[in-house]
């Protein structure tokens, strides 16, 4: 909107609008700026976090035995566990796959675990 300002008596009006409008931009640039600082900083999610944040929203069991398997990127703090959410969504895209040592962890587990073993492990 262009204000035209064709009298003295009409200079108060304009700089008033001037000054919302200056006011608004000020606003508007905190909050981006804000926004731009708190993408910066590092995330960092308690299991509870964790658990919501993740797609198939697992029970908290579920991720202690990921943790206790070293398979899910964690921190030992104070507070306890703490993920960083840049490691989580790494762990994410890569498919959290298993390592060979876990995948033959988990063969010889199978097969010690059906009736009648006859397979020497």
């Amino acid at each position: 909107m262009i204000l035209e300002i064709k009298s003295l008596e009409e200079m108060p009006r304009g700089l008033s609008l001037l000054i919302e409008k200056v006011d608004s931009l000020q606003k508007t640039v905190n909050t981006l700026r804000h926004k731009l600082q708190a993408n910066d900083s590092p995330r960092w999610m308690n299991i509870d976090e964790l658990c919501a944040y993740h797609p198939s929203h697992p029970k908290k069991q579920t991720v202690y035995e990921w943790v206790s398997k070293k398979t899910i990127p964690y921190h030992k703090m104070t507070k306890g566990l703490m993920f960083l959410q840049s490691e989580i969504d790494e762990w994410l895209k890569s498919g959290a796959q298993k390592s060979e040592d876990d995948l033959m962890c988990e063969a010889r587990e199978f097969i010690l675990s059906k009736k009648g073993n006859k397979y020497d492990v």
